[in-house]
């Protein structure tokens, strides 16, 4: 019991830290800097890199196609060899009227080293122009009116604070029970991962970006090598922002209150895909950094309620109150999250089940990758990647 008494100290005390050390990751007050009035509006080129999005496609090109952009802006989505009729649903969608101007094109299957994606991407940031930003943003993202005006006068900011790249987490599903129960403890987790707010701190070495809605400079990206630099990368956003804050870029990283994930995700079999796909990509592909990740995991969320409860049944205070106080801090951190998804904070309780089921989704991204299937997303496969030579 005395050991046991001790792990649960433990626990209190990681708690201690996370909640009062760790950037105030729980907060979810990290939002868009407000628009100064004489910002300038340059030319913007949105690239939407798309692969079999017929289904969401309806709902999320359209929001771009009426940005309400003082200055000049077009649309490119970059169809990735889909099979669905991607491409062709986007060119009716943009013959909306008053749309902004839309170009749709491919550049064929990525070569050896590339993701998808980001040939998608290079390939659109090639068409780009003089483009002076490029906004970066998922086909099953929706943009408000004025998301796209929003971005760029906080990227343009004041002479002494402008940033390189401006990145929103769009505020994702949660319509069905699942959803409602990983997914704000996924951006959660991100959050404990990266600080937004270490993030954005010029200097740190944290830094971070969500791919969903990635505003660059494009002087900044080219600086850091373009997106040949981050070729092969299954995290992509997280790359990007690291590669522009290495070469010198600032970058800021927020929630969002004008960018939403349409892309539905009804079961859990749907929710642990989009997880284990790169949960071992995040631990670099190292076994120490899962058994430690494994073990963390374990002494951070999941003892809590398990000696909490074990110590009322043995009737040992001294096992209950620091695993109970490390439950309610938990909780407590979590509830700002869960108000963020307009969800009811009693559901904080539940995090130490979906942390669990977080666990098991790391261990089995690690399992599929031992088994050669990697990254693997609509009928593609990613091996670990290799350090990628400048062009």
């Amino acid at each position: 019991m005395t050991v046991l008494i001790w792990v649960s100290r433990a626990s209190l005390l990681a708690w201690l830290w996370l909640t009062f050390c760790q950037g105030g990751f729980w907060r979810t007050d990290v939002r868009l800097p407000p628009r100064p009035e004489s910002a300038r509006r340059p030319d913007v080129a949105i690239i939407v890199p798309a692969r079999d999005e017929a289904e969401v496609l309806p709902l999320s090109l359209p929001s771009l196609l009426a940005q309400q952009y003082p200055g000049a802006a077009r649309v490119i989505l970059v169809d990735d060899g889909s099979t669905d009729g991607t491409g062709e649903l986007a060119r009716r969608l943009g013959q909306a009227p008053g749309s902004l101007p839309l170009t749709v094109t491919s550049p064929g299957e990525p070569p050896p080293g590339w993701t998808g994606k980001l040939w998608a991407l290079r390939h659109g940031v090639e068409l780009a122009g003089d483009a002076e930003y490029l906004l970066l943003t998922d086909a099953d993202i929706a943009h408000r009116p004025a998301s796209l005006d929003s971005l760029v006068a906080a990227a343009e900011g004041t002479p002494d604070r402008d940033y390189d790249l401006v990145s929103q987490m769009a505020r994702l599903r949660t319509e069905t029970r699942w959803e409602q129960l990983i997914v704000p403890a996924f951006v959660y987790f991100f959050a404990q991962l990266y600080p937004f707010r270490w993030s954005n701190r010029p200097g740190s070495r944290t830094a971070a970006a969500a791919g969903g809605c990635t505003l660059v400079r494009r002087e900044a990206l080219e600086r850091a090598g373009g997106v040949a630099a981050i070729r092969g990368a299954v995290i992509d956003d997280v790359n990007l922002a690291k590669a522009v804050k290495r070469t010198g870029g600032r970058t800021w990283l927020g929630l969002a209150d004008q960018v939403d994930s349409v892309r539905p995700y009804p079961e859990l079999a749907q929710l642990w895909r989009m997880v284990s796909r790169s949960a071992y990509a995040q631990l670099r592909h190292s076994i120490l950094l899962l058994v430690g990740t494994v073990l963390g995991l374990g002494l951070v969320y999941l003892v809590p309620p398990v000696l909490a409860v074990a110590g009322l049944v043995a009737g040992n205070l001294d096992l209950t109150y620091p695993a109970a106080a490390a439950w309610a801090l938990m909780a407590a951190t979590y509830v700002p999250m869960l108000r963020y998804y307009r969800l009811p904070a009693r559901a904080a309780l539940l995090l130490p089940f979906t942390a669990a089921l977080y666990l098991l989704m790391t261990v089995d991204s690690a399992v599929q990758h031992w088994r050669g299937r990697g990254a693997a997303w609509k009928g593609r496969t990613y091996p670990a990647p290799q350090p990628a030579a400048r062009d």
